[in-house]
Order: structure tokens, then C-alpha cells, then sequence
């Protein structure tokens, strides 16, 4: 095999010691600019590849933040979400000449395995996390070590966390609204997610918030779990109510759900939008290939992650002066399972 290029090979081609060399690459302010081109021009040309080890050892930093995501490989890597997050993430850490590394669980049997891989290998100089159970007691474990944390998500729980996020309460009212003011529909039906996260409980919120400003006394909610398999047994529940009387209207909590209820609706002969109008939330590809497409809100994900992670290296470099929460705004997308023109997809801000 031929012979690795050393930092040596450099200096040598140069005329100047190891040492100078290095400093050189790493633009120290002490080697003038004509002999830091040329110790550049020289690692070029021999191509020469300094060693992510000695450089985090001689920095004292890992060069790498982690994505902790207290569930199974397979939820994760099973989910555009977290795709869109780690699209953002790694935008932001190749900016900073970083790698992202992702900490996850070997079942959901256990969350604290991946945390524990993060706080203690020093692997990593911060963390992100996401999809956290309000419950879960190692976000404050983590948050309390002394690791840079960023949280994607609300935590009104951890009052001095440093979160990145959407408002799912003021989204999903937005959804309830659409389909109230513009389609005129009253008896309403949401599919809610995991109750025990604050998103599940937000977006619950959202809709019967809504619901109460509009005076509507003919609302129900049904529990999910963000699977197509839930949103599919939801509607097995509900094409078996009166047609009179069951919802004309359901909103749920993703996209997912929204893609099974379709699909068993569907079977059932029930006409959407005609007999129901059916929305969503997430907006990460589904919603735009079903027939008809789903009206949703497009959530951010990518951008999140992106920003999250330069919040992470904020606290990572000890800058202050950021917000301890950063809210992005999200998006209406409307498209005709609502009962919208369906050549006409719009998106509302």
C-alpha cells in the first residue's frame, strides 16, 4: 500500500519544521500569510489528510455532536422526521467542519442507553434530542450535566432548556379553523398522537380549543399512536357510526394516520372530501402523493434541525445573547382532501 503523507512530508516540502506546519494549517496568526498558503498548497498537492484524532486530542474537542433519539433504529430510521432533522443537522455541523453522530436505543425498552452513550464516551462535544416522553427523566439529566443540549420540541416542564420548536397548539387550531370557516364543517373528529408527549397533547389541545371558539358541542377524540395502522383503525371505528350523525370533519395529529384513515375510507365507500373532509400535519412527502392530497402543516423539520444544531454550537463556543426558545413558523398547505380546488395546492402562511 503506498506510504501515508505525514505532517513531516509537508514541513519537509515547505522548508519548515513540523510544528510550523501545523500551525500553519490551523491559521495560527503567528506564521505569516505567505508561508500558511504555501504550507496549504503543499497538503494539497501531496494530499495530505490531518488526523481527526490528534486534532481533537490537542483541541480537547470531539469535532462531532450527537442526535439522542430515545427510541429504536427502526422508529427512527422508519420516519421522514427524523430524515428532515439529521438533513438540517448535518448542514450545520459540515459548516462547523463537525460530524453527527446518532445515539438511539436497541429496543424501546429502555431510554437511557442512549443518552448514556453520549454523556459518558465524550464522543461528542453537545446533543440534540428529539421525540423525548414528557416522562422521560434523563432530558433533565442530560440537560443538567453540563453537555451543550439543545432540545427540538416544547419542554414547559424544563424552564432553563434551550429548545427549538413549533407552536402545535396554534397549528392545529389553524387546521379546525380551515375546516370550520371554509368548508362549513361541525361534527368533528381528532386523531390525537402519543398522549404521553407534548406534541400528542398539544396538537390535542389545539383542536379542542379550537372547537370551543366555534361553538361546536359534536367533537370527539380518538387515541393514536402517529402510525398509518391507528389512523386506519380510528375509521374503522367511525364508517361504522350513522352517516347522519358521525364527523364530517377529521383532523389528524400526522400525516401517517391520515394516509391509513384514507385508505380505509376508501374501502368503506365513503366519498373524501364529500361525505368527510380528512387533514393532517407534517407535510414531509405523504401528504402530496395520496389521492386526494392531504391538506396538512408543513412542519419544518430540516430547519429545525439546522438551527438547533447552530444553537448547539453557540453553547458549545460559550456564545450567548440567543433566545432560550427559538419557535418557527409553519405552514398551510392546503390541497383538496379538505374540499379545496384539487389542481390548485396553496400554501398559506
Amino acid at each position: 500500500m503506498p506510504k501515508s503523507v505525514t505532517l513531516k512530508d509537508v514541513a519537509a516540502k515547505v522548508g519548515v519544521t513540523s510544528a510550523a506546519a501545523s500551525m500553519a494549517l490551523a491559521g495560527h496568526d503567528r506564521i505569516s500569510e505567505r508561508t500558511r498558503e504555501a504550507v496549504r498548497r503543499a497538503a494539497d498537492e501531496l494530499g495530505y489528510v490531518p488526523s481527526s484524532a490528534g486534532r481533537a486530542l490537542r483541541s480537547q474537542r470531539a469535532d462531532a455532536v450527537a442526535l439522542i433519539v430515545p427510541n429504536s433504529s427502526a422508529h427512527v430510521f422508519g420516519h421522514l422526521y427524523f430524515m428532515h432533522v439529521l438533513t438540517g443537522m448535518s448542514t450545520a455541523a459540515n459548516a462547523h467542519d463537525a460530524q453527527v453522530i446518532v445515539s438511539t436505543n436497541a429496543d424501546t425498552s429502555s431510554g437511557d442507553v442512549a443518552y448514556e452513550r453520549v454523556m459518558r464516551s465524550r464522543t461528542a462535544d453537545g446533543a440534540i434530542v428529539t421525540s423525548a416522553a414528557i416522562d422521560d427523566d434523563h432530558v433533565q439529566g442530560l440537560v443538567a450535566s453540563g453537555l451543550p443540549a439543545v432540545l427540538i420540541g416544547n419542554y414547559p416542564h424544563l424552564s432553563g432548556a434551550v429548545t427549538v420548536g413549533i407552536d402545535d397548539v396554534a397549528a392545529t387550531e389553524r387546521l379546525v379553523d380551515h375546516l370550520v370557516e371554509v368548508h362549513g364543517r361541525r361534527r368533528l373528529l381528532h386523531v390525537t398522537g402519543t398522549l404521553d408527549h407534548q406534541t400528542g397533547l398539544d396538537r390535542r389541545e389545539g383542536f379542542l380549543r379550537a372547537a370551543a371558539r366555534h361553538g361546536l358541542t359534536d367533537v370527539s377524540v380518538i387515541e393514536g399512536d402517529l402510525s398509518e395502522t391507528s389512523g386506519a383503525s380510528a375509521m374503522e371505528r367511525m364508517v361504522h357510526e350513522d352517516p347522519s350523525t358521525r364527523p364530517d370533519g377529521v383532523v389528524f395529529a400526522n400525516d401517517d394516520m391520515a394516509v391509513g384513515g384514507l385508505h380505509t375510507l376508501r374501502r368503506a365507500g365513503v366519498d373524501v372530501p364529500g361525505d368527510v373532509s380528512v387533514v393532517g400535519f407534517d407535510d414531509f412527502g405523504l401528504a402530496r402523493v395520496t389521492t386526494p392530497g392531504i391538506t396538512t402543516v408543513r412542519v419544518p423539520a430540516e430547519e429545525m434541525g439546522r438551527i438547533a444544531t447552530e444553537r448547539l454550537f453557540d453553547l458549545i463556543d460559550h456564545r450567548g445573547g440567543q433566545p432560550a426558545h427559538t419557535e418557527l413558523p409553519v405552514e398551510l398547505v392546503v390541497r383538496a382532501s379538505c374540499g379545496c380546488d384539487p389542481d390548485a395546492e396553496r400554501v398559506r402562511t
